[in-house]
């Protein structure tokens, strides 16, 4: 068995190692053939190369003229719109601005255009072109611009502003006498009255007139659009204020009226500082806000330029009123416009809000505690006149003194401005006592008549008349104190102590008349 194994094993190895020399055998046929592979390749490649050289240069010569072509297309494009452009620029802004400004925009674009691409063998030529467009452009936009502002600023009629006033502001239209305006004392509800801004200018026209401002501007001219703004719409408030009389007025001028003439025309200047404030104003700021919208505008200085010589007038009034000599009779009228100018100081904020205008802020601010400085003054006066009031006046029969109905008249009056003192008071008091500070100047007052009826009580002859003349004026102060909002003030105190007089005159007049 062994023997027949080892020869099996002899042809095993044998059939093996004749396989093994055929697999060597075709190994080195295939590398002796993939080499001459190689090496044909390496000539297929060389034969190529030129070939591929030009296809690549082709190619490039392709990229090339596309980015020509575009190129060229681009610059006749804008060659075009130039040529379009510059057909709208020399018809004028007249028939349409809205597409001369976007004429003049494409120009803008046309020359950011070539001043990226100076590379352009054409682009010096059309930067300067398209430069003098511009420039002409420019100065037909400034016209423009002015012809508008001067078209759309026209003074406002006194009927149309009274239109837009609260129906319980409106003058009468049956009276056109100049105190038509006033009543005894304005209502207490216009602090909720509803107020129509009158259209100063057409919607429609002013987003044309911001894009004019704009361009303007942009073009380096907006101290020359600031100025036709500002004479323009300065001039056409100021006509509409002229129209309803305002007029500026020095404290000479106060001071040489007569009491009526003055106090009808302090009736319209209440009246036109509503209007003023109100309508005028408030409505001159939204033109302003919308004409100078967006861009690199100092839109407040505009404002306060245009509307100073207007509000100086207007204020010229009051300030001359406020300083000249003071009297009784004034004291209504300066709570009147007191009262007034606290009821627009809200407004006035927001009209003329930002730094460039707070010279008027501070103007009407000023105005205000003036006012409110002369009526407490006023009081004081009004005090010490009634205490030395000398009239020689004697009434025969020892009834109510003229002093006295019309001290009392002038008390109750005063009552009609309980909220307009209060808020007086308030300037000058760092407390909150405004209503016990009232009860003190009434009662001052009245004491100080009081003082004087007993010097007045002492030129009778007939000491029974002193003391009807007492009981008699005392009565009077009690019953009206008792029927009108004076009680409330003065207290109840103030009544039975003054009723304990009433009665003591009482009694002595009998006992002294009727002793004999």
């Amino acid at each position: 068995a062994l023997p027949r194994t080892m020869d099996a094993l002899t042809r095993r190895a044998t059939m093996l190692r004749d396989s093994l020399h055929k697999s060597q055998g075709n190994t080195d046929g295939m590398v002796a053939i993939l080499g001459s592979f190689d090496h044909r390749l390496s000539a297929l490649e060389a034969a190529m190369r030129p070939t591929q050289v030009r296809t690549h240069a082709i190619r490039m010569a392709h990229e090339n003229i596309d980015k020509t072509l575009k190129a060229g297309e681009a610059i006749l494009a804008q060659f075009d719109l130039t040529r379009r452009a510059e057909a709208t620029i020399l018809r004028g802004p007249h028939e349409d601005l809205e597409s001369y400004l976007e004429a003049v925009d494409t120009l803008k674009g046309i020359s950011r255009f070539f001043s990226s691409n100076k590379n352009f063998r054409s682009s010096e030529g059309i930067l300067n072109h398209v430069n003098g467009l511009l420039a002409k452009s420019s100065l037909k936009i400034e016209e423009e611009f002015k012809q508008l502002m001067t078209t759309y600023s026209k003074p406002i009629e006194p009927d149309r502003l009274f239109d837009c006033l609260p129906k319980s502001l409106r003058p009468s239209k049956d009276d056109e006498d100049e105190n038509a305006n006033q009543s005894d004392h304005p209502s207490k509800g216009l602090e909720t009255a509803v107020y129509k801004i009158p259209t100063l200018v057409p919607p429609r026209i002013l987003p044309l007139m911001n894009d004019i401002a704009q361009q303007l501007v942009q073009a380096g001219n907006q101290q020359s659009c600031y100025k036709i703004y500002r004479e323009s719409r300065g001039s056409a408030l100021e006509s509409s204020l002229r129209k309803l009389g305002v007029e500026k007025l020095t404290k000479d001028d106060v001071q040489k009226m007569q009491w009526e003439a003055l106090e009808a025309k302090i009736g319209n200047w209440i009246q036109f500082m509503r209007i003023a404030v109100k309508l005028l104003l408030t409505g001159e700021r939204k033109i302003c806000d919308q004409i100078f919208e967006g861009g690199n505008f100092n839109k407040d200085q505009c404002f306060a330029e245009m509307a100073t010589n207007s509000v100086v007038t207007l204020l010229s009034f009051g300030d001359a009123v406020a300083k000249s000599k003071r009297s009784p009779e004034k004291l209504f009228v300066l709570l009147d416009m007191y009262e007034v100018m606290r009821e627009l100081q809200p407004e006035i904020e927001v009209v003329f809000e930002g730094k460039a205008c707070s010279e008027m802020r501070e103007a009407a601010l000023g105005l205000t505690k003036r006012l409110a400085q002369t009526a407490q003054e006023t009081f004081a006066d009004f005090e010490e006149a009634v205490e030395k009031d000398a009239s020689k006046t004697i009434v025969q029969d020892g009834t109510v003194h003229p002093l006295t109905s019309y001290v009392i008249n002038y008390v109750k009056f005063l009552f009609d401005y309980q909220s307009t003192l209060k808020l007086l008071f308030q300037e000058f008091e760092t407390g909150n006592e405004t209503e016990s500070q009232l009860a003190v100047v009434t009662t001052r007052i009245m004491q100080a008549l009081q003082n004087n009826l007993d010097g007045k009580s002492k030129q009778y002859k007939d000491p029974a008349l002193t003391h009807l003349f007492l009981m008699n004026n005392v009565h009077y102060m009690v019953r009206s104190v008792r029927r009108s909002e004076a009680k409330d003030i003065l207290g109840d105190d103030w009544i039975q102590r003054h009723r304990r007089i009433v009665q003591q005159n009482a009694n002595q007049y009998k006992r002294v008349a009727w002793a004999k």
